[in-house]
């Protein structure tokens, strides 16, 4: 338990300081670029419309971060050790910070769930994956309109919980590394509001012990998700 806490901690360290460092360095950058700006003799009311022009972009430019929270239903793409899982869902909370025009690195913690009939465990056992996600996303606009596509690769340090009918838990794996990718498009509702439908592919592979038996859990699933990103 107390490993598991130090690791925890030490993503979340490793994760705030890669922010922290991201923006001093952007900072630095704009410092650098506002102190060797020049002067251009403009007619004033040109200059006027331009300021207020450029005011409006430099705002939506300034505004790096976001809170992304997704829902939906998700389909096992495999038997989970000879289990037949029924359809699933989850959702995930997750922050981003644009370092790049079109580039972000993004961070959060997910949930998802399927339901067995009957397994290697039990009937009516619940598998229920929980655990972090991180990872790059790429963001571009589609032409001169309000939507843009994304695409996501990220990791997963995640543990299935397995829960009988009684909702008691009867095996855990323990957390581990997997994998997601992801993509999708997003529309502008307003100049902080977006919607963000799309899909995620999630693989993690672990063990877990029942009943003095072990078990090779692969778990591999796809799910479709609706969203709301709120950047500021």
């Amino acid at each position: 338990m107390k490993t598991q806490v130090i690791k925890n901690a030490m993503l979340t360290g490793l994760f705030i300081l890669s922010l922290s460092l991201i923006t001093v360095a952007q900072k630095n950058v704009q410092n650098d670029y506002m102190s060797g700006t020049r002067n251009f003799s403009v007619d004033a009311e040109s200059k006027d419309s331009e300021k207020r022009s450029g005011n409006s972009e430099e705002e939506l430019k300034t505004r790096r971060w976001g809170f992304e929270l997704n829902l939906g239903g998700s389909h096992a793409t495999r038997n989970l050790a000879g289990t037949n899982l029924n359809t699933g869902m989850g959702f995930e909370g997750i922050f981003s910070y644009r370092f790049l025009s079109h580039t972000s690195i993004y961070a959060g913690w997910g949930w998802n769930k399927f339901a067995a009939d009957n397994s290697f465990a039990g009937s009516h056992i619940d598998f229920e994956e929980t655990g972090y996600v991180y990872g790059l996303e790429f963001k571009h606009p589609i032409k001169n309109s309000s939507l843009s596509y994304y695409l996501r690769a990220g990791g997963l340090y995640n543990h299935i919980e397995l829960e009988n009918k009684s909702g008691d838990i009867i095996g855990n794996t323990g957390h581990g590394t997997g994998w997601q990718i992801a993509g999708g498009i997003e529309l502008a509702l307003s100049d902080k509001w977006n919607f963000t439908p799309g899909f995620k592919y999630n693989s993690l592979s672990r063990n877990v012990e029942i009943q003095g038996s072990s078990y090779s859990l692969k778990h591999n699933y796809l799910s479709l998700r609706i969203g709301f990103l709120r950047i500021f």
